[in-house]
């Protein structure tokens, strides 16, 4: 079955433009559009969604406002924010509030396509040039936990460690001859075990302790 994406962008020589370049991939869809988070809000209550690729800066309700309503509201849906260089602070608020990643706009197609595979399957994308700006903030927001690392298993650090290098649990299990099921089980021990709550976080943490 084809993945079903929301495009969130507001002007639409922009959203033409990134249609058609992920509809070039047979597995994408475009299901719905829409040109702000209010627009977008209203098309998620009356389709299945399993992307929602979203901008940053749209009228009425940006993206920062979006993100917070779709992971209330839809927690499953995953979420891809559009960013430009300029936007940093915008992608770290978003990224706080549950994104999954985010892209810059003038990245090449074929990065575009790998992203939301990537994100679909449960991966992190974090564009190179934004990261560099923003890890240093979500560090700093990161509570202080190296003392905790010890009360993880080496199977538990060897996920955390796959899980700050971006990894999916299909490429985790893949990796460390698990089956997804397993790999699962051992996230769920591991965010609660360390008091966090998503792969963002972990990521962070894995980064935070030298992991990766």
């Amino acid at each position: 079955m084809k993945v079903r994406i929301l495009l969130v962008e507001d002007q639409a020589i922009v959203r033409n433009g990134l249609k058609m370049i992920i509809e070039q991939d047979a597995a994408l869809s475009v299901v719905a559009e829409a040109s702000n988070g209010v627009e977008a809000l209203a098309l998620l209550e009356q389709q299945p969604i399993d992307l929602v690729l979203l901008d940053i800066r749209m009228p009425e309700m940006n993206g920062i406002e979006a993100t917070q309503h779709i992971r209330t509201r839809f927690p499953p849906l995953k979420i891809l924010i559009l960013t430009t260089f300029d936007d940093d602070e915008y992608a770290y608020q978003t990224l706080k509030d549950g994104a999954n990643g985010f892209l810059v706009k003038s990245s090449e197609p074929q990065k575009l396509i790998a992203s939301i595979h990537s994100v679909v399957a449960g991966g992190m994308v974090l564009q190179e040039e934004v990261a560099a700006k923003l890890v240093p903030k979500l560090l700093q927001q990161t509570i202080q936990r190296e003392e905790q690392s010890t009360t993880l298993t080496a199977r538990e650090l060897e996920i955390t460690k796959l899980v700050g290098e971006g990894k999916t649990n299909k490429e985790i299990a893949a990796a460390l001859f698990l089956s997804v099921g397993t790999v699962k089980n051992h996230l769920t021990h591991i965010l609660n075990e360390l008091q966090l709550r998503d792969r963002t976080q972990l990521a962070i943490y894995a980064v935070r302790n030298g992991l990766v």
